[in-house]
């Protein structure tokens, strides 16, 4: 089996961390290691409660940054549909006036999902409502919410590629 076959959330990495990935996941250790380091799940499972807990985030890190108008979980936002979250802005004319609100959406599988990947998903679409395009101001964004947003970032695609065979 290929790398890229076998770890397919990992392409855009550079090799030598795939092939680290591949040898652990080849060796069965990975959905042991990944328990291990992610052991806890959480209680935020409907969407007023990740309303409540993006508001906090943002409230905490973006005190600046509208606060969006709706956050829920949606079960069309898949990682093999290439989704895992989004933050769109809906305009619509009220009385002769623009109004914009922001709706964030977060795949239902973070319901299942260790609270740390719930966190980044979180801060990644809150990041976007100060920065649209994923570039250097975004990334440091959500460092800024979770200094360790890169780490988590990588562990929830090893934890996708365990999940999607059934090892987690």
């Amino acid at each position: 089996m290929s790398e890229h076959a076998a770890l397919k959330y990992l392409l855009a990495y550079p090799p030598a961390v795939v092939r680290q990935a591949q040898s652990l996941f080849d060796a069965g250790e990975l959905p042991a290691w990944l328990r291990r380091k992610y052991p806890d799940g959480h209680d935020v499972q409907t969407d007023k409660a990740l309303y409540q807990f993006v508001a906090a985030l943002k409230q905490r890190h973006l005190k600046n940054a509208p606060l969006p108008a709706k956050v829920l979980y949606d079960n069309q936002q898949h990682p093999l549909k290439g989704t895992l979250g989004t933050n769109t802005m809906i305009s619509r004319v009220q009385g002769g006036r623009l109004k914009s609100k922001s709706e964030i959406r977060v795949a239902s599988l973070f319901r299942e999902l260790p609270l740390p990947f719930l966190q980044m998903i979180a801060a990644h679409e809150l990041a976007h409502l100060k920065e649209r395009e994923h570039d250097k101001a975004f990334y440091q964004l959500c460092r800024h919410m979770l200094p360790d947003y890169h780490q988590l970032e990588f562990d929830l695609r090893l934890w996708l590629n365990c999940r999607e065979r059934g090892l987690l």
